[in-house]
């Protein structure tokens, strides 16, 4: 590798740091974590791990495209700049919109931000930032005053007590994780309580797993708020100097479920474990509450966020070392874009619509007469506003609402009526690509170069490791374009990052003391900022100011919060129940939610082929009792309907569920799966403060897939299937990986898999089985004895191992005893099968674990680790290691 650059991993909210060794000849990268990086201190999770994979060109959209054909710069923003224009003349500013990503950089957002509702004049900008963590604003905004997040991963460490509420952090924040299950192995006293309806690898490292009812953590911080008045265990001289409106949330506390035993028989808890937990949060003083979207995606979640911060302010448990209630981030830039005002509902620089001066004080620093002056449409009545006419033009950038939004059909509809769509993205093919007018060529991460926040507060560099990608530009470049066509040419003069970055920094200084309570964003001491200190700059926690020229590590030390009295608000909580409950025709509650290898729609994760190992179709994980109660088998397919729509996924039983609720995962696409999209399902009702829609309780309905015959492909090239109703997709190291199941036969199948398979090149050698009595069909196709695919076909759904047949494809020359491998379905003794695998860091499968134990008398997973480094990288196959142990 030819140098090595420091930035920052593109996917969490963890904000880990990366070395980038970088092969600009070959455009390859070495991935390996920073070991200076605060936020991870070198480690990486399996993802981060694999980024280097991940950075290839096929796939990108190099150059703009306008109605589908090859385009220019010129011609495309042009296109952009007179529809948003033409919108804009005929129906208002409000018949415009931006929808953006936490996949952008801060200073993309600010331009972004400072287009829509400084000059355009409409607060119609929104992010899919608003899916993830908007219910935890809200809540912050209530109870402090200001969206201010109090505390820091070195709390971790410093911990008595770590609640984790909603939160997988095993699989979705796997380096934090990493860092909580260090301060166990170090303090075998501290406590660990993982509140989640399912149980998950997070329980791993637990002391005590609340299986809570889905949607009633409220009610269980509420009983918990009573229970420490009621045991002497709140802090009268905090509440009374630094708090206000304790006894109104007392009483409502105590109005919604006057006992523990009530309590605990609203979240379906045993009483006795209720009250250890109560008991354990009462008796220690160094206690953090981490949530994340179990929480905040809610009908209710900004209540969830106050319930869970009420109690801290009881007891005075904020702002000090190893304290405090912490939102976990779900983006990279989710942070970043709440700093900027990405939220339809912000100002830039924590300042509100609710604020009038706030309004002037922003118009008066942009120097623009048009600012916005109510909050504009968030991220579901975007676009339900889109579905019903009112927006006209929508530019989406970095994101794939067609199947990451609740009620996905509908917005795809929306998308596909629009009268004008416009996105920018660094990938060529997605579902919402499908439906735009005009695709514009975004910069992706290995050459995008600016600022991303983490969950901490903390301001982290992404730098650019190679040229951009055939036409590619930045966003902030690309809407600066459009910006000076739309006349507002002085206010955007921006020829780099740093500039953009200075004023963002000026911004939150504006007319700011927050060491006097008026604003808690500032990071003035940037204002200034050098280009070469940029380029140097190192990881920070805000507010940067003059107070604290080199950042702070937390929040609300002196007790002083960000509301008018200067004092934290406690939050009266009336629970509510979903706004969609299960009945007779939708019986099962869905819950959705991240896979330990991939990230949100795969456009980037898929790529890594090793990412695709573990889980490598959409599955439905359902409780052995509904598996009996519905005819649902191991490993066959089911049909998952709600009133919004359905998908088909792998049946998986567990136990690790509720009797009466599913989980399915949310990574899937039709780029794919042909019917994987979770989106289509989901329940779009949303929390009335936040806006942030329900993903976590949607009442559904699961059947038995009727398929007429079960089907595999490996192959060597990529394959389409426009004729078959269930197919999955996945890449691998040597070949590409299609899971089939149809409803009806072909005609014949020999000629079908020639048809699929190609019956062209060099003279292909084809190895069939075929029982047409059966339903069997298996073939191989080979050339120049090298093998290019291979079909399974089965009237039943168990079919051969995948994995030993894929390692056939890393052959230069089959072996005889291969060849007649190909059709029994069975490997040759003396070939390795690892079997499904496990760790996806080093490729482990659960085969090679289990021999390794039986063979060499492996006892713990630190033998394993030594013997296979299964697990000795971020940990999150940790759990399933320990299981089969």
């Amino acid at each position: 590798m030819n140098k090595y650059v420091k930035t920052t991993c593109p996917y969490c909210g963890v904000g880990c740091g990366i070395e980038a060794g970088v092969d600009e000849t070959g455009h390859a990268l070495n991935i390996r974590g920073d070991k200076t990086h605060p936020a991870n201190f070198g480690r990486l999770c399996s993802k981060g791990s694999a980024l280097g994979d991940t950075v290839e060109l096929k796939g990108r959209l190099l150059h703009p495209k306008v109605h589908g054909q090859h385009s220019n710069w010129t011609e495309a923003l042009d296109l952009v700049a007179s529809s948003f224009r033409a919108a804009i003349a005929k129906h208002g500013v409000d018949a415009v919109a931006i929808y953006a990503s936490g996949q952008l950089l801060t200073e993309d957002y600010y331009v972004a931000n400072k287009l829509m509702k400084g000059f355009i004049g409409s607060a119609n900008i929104d992010t899919n930032s608003r899916l993830c963590m908007s219910s935890s604003v809200s809540g912050h905004k209530r109870a402090f005053g200001a969206d201010t997040v109090p505390g820091c991963y070195e709390d971790f460490a410093l911990a008595e007590m770590i609640v984790l509420i909603g939160s997988n952090a095993a699989w979705c924040h796997p380096v934090i994780f990493q860092q909580i299950r260090a301060a166990k192995t170090a303090n075998s006293q501290l406590k660990i309580v993982v509140i989640d309806p399912r149980r998950t690898g997070s329980c791993d490292i637990a002391d005590l797993h609340l299986p809570i009812a889905s949607g009633s953590d409220a009610w269980l911080f509420n009983g918990l708020l009573q229970y420490l008045q009621q045991h002497n265990a709140i802090d009268q001289r905090y509440i009374e100097a630094h708090t206000e409106n304790f006894a109104a949330a007392l009483n409502a506390a105590a109005a919604s479920g006057p006992s523990i035993e009530q309590v605990a028989e609203i979240c379906r808890l045993p009483v006795e474990d209720l009250r250890i937990f109560y008991r354990w949060f009462s008796r220690h003083r160094n206690v953090i509450s981490l949530y994340s979207q179990g929480i905040n995606q809610s009908s209710s979640g900004t209540d969830k966020v106050n319930s869970i911060i009420n109690c801290h302010l009881a007891t005075g448990r904020i702002g000090k070392s190893g304290m405090g209630p912490f939102s976990l981030t779900g983006q990279p830039n989710a942070m970043g874009g709440r700093e900027v005002g990405g939220l339809a509902n912000q100002l830039a620089a924590h300042m509100d619509f609710s604020n009038p001066a706030d309004i002037d004080r922003v118009a008066r620093f942009w120097g623009s007469p048009a600012v916005a002056s109510q909050p504009g449409l968030p991220a579901v009545e975007l676009f339900d506003a889109i579905y019903d006419g009112k927006v006209k033009a929508v530019w989406i950038m970095g994101t794939n609402p067609a199947v990451s939004l609740p009620d996905a059909d509908k917005v795809r509809q929306a998308l596909r009526q629009c009268p004008f769509v416009v996105v920018s993205d660094c990938i060529a093919d997605t579902d919402t690509m499908k439906l735009a007018h005009i695709l514009l060529p975004a910069q992706g991460w290995s050459e995008k170069d600016g600022t991303v926040t983490n969950s901490e507060r903390r301001i982290s560099r992404q730098r650019s490791l190679f040229a951009p990608a055939g036409d590619a530009k930045p966003d902030w470049w690309i809407i600066t374009q459009v910006a000076r066509r739309l006349g507002f040419e002085q206010a955007f003069p921006y020829q780099s990052p740093v500039e953009i970055f200075r004023e963002h920094a000026a911004l939150s200084g504006f007319e700011n003391d927050s060491r006097h309570g008026l604003r808690d964003f500032d990071i003035s001491a940037f204002a200034g900022i050098s280009a070469p200190d940029y380029d140097k700059l190192q990881p920070t926690q805000w507010p940067v100011n003059q107070a604290n020229p080199h950042g702070k590590a937390r929040m609300f030390e002196d007790g002083r919060f960000f509301t008018v009295s200067g004092k934290a608000q406690f939050v009266a909580i009336t629970p509510r129940q979903p706004v969609n409950s299960p009945n007779k025709d939708y019986p099962l509650v869905l819950n959705t939610g991240r896979q330990r290898d991939q990230w949100h729609t795969m456009t980037r994760t898929a790529l890594a082929a090793r990412l695709n190992q573990h889980k490598p179709e959409v599955f439905v994980d359902v409780h052995p009792l509904d598996a009996e109660r519905y005819d649902l088998l191991p490993d066959t397919l089911a049909w998952l309907e709600s009133i919004w729509g359905s998908m088909i996924a792998r049946v998986h039983v567990t136990p690790d569920q509720q009797p009466g609720s599913l989980f399915v995962p949310m990574h899937w696409s039709e780029q794919f799966a042909s019917r994987g999209r979770m989106g289509a399902l989901v329940n779009p009702v949303i929390d009335p403060l936040s806006r942030q829609p329900e993903s976590k309780h949607t009442p559904v309905r699961i059947t038995h897939y009727q398929a007429a015959w079960h089907g595999f492909i490996l192959s060597r090239h990529e394959l389409t299937f426009n004729d078959v109703e269930y197919w999955v997709k996945s890449k691998g190291e040597s070949c590409y990986r299609y899971e089939l199941a149809g409803e009806t036969l072909p005609p014949d199948w020999p000629d079908w898999a020639r048809a699929k398979l190609g019956n062209s090149g060099q003279s292909p050698c084809w190895q069939e089985y075929h029982d047409s009595g059966l339903g069997h069909y298996r073939a191989a196709r080979i050339i120049d004895n090298r093998l290019e695919s291979v079909l399974v076909i089965s009237p039943r759904h168990s079919l051969p191992e995948r994995n030993w047949l894929a390692s056939l494809f890393g052959r230069d020359s089959l072996e005889p005893s291969d060849r007649k491998a190909l059709l029994t379905g069975m490997p040759p003794q003396d070939l390795p099968d690892c079997g499904n695998i496990i760790c996806s860091c080093f490729n482990v499968g659960e085969k090679t674990i289990r021999s390794a134990i039986q063979e060499q008398g492996l006892k713990t997973v630190r033998d394993i680790g030594n013997c296979l480094k299964a697990g000795t990288n971020c940990g999150s196959c940790l759990p399933e290691i320990k299981a089969l142990l």
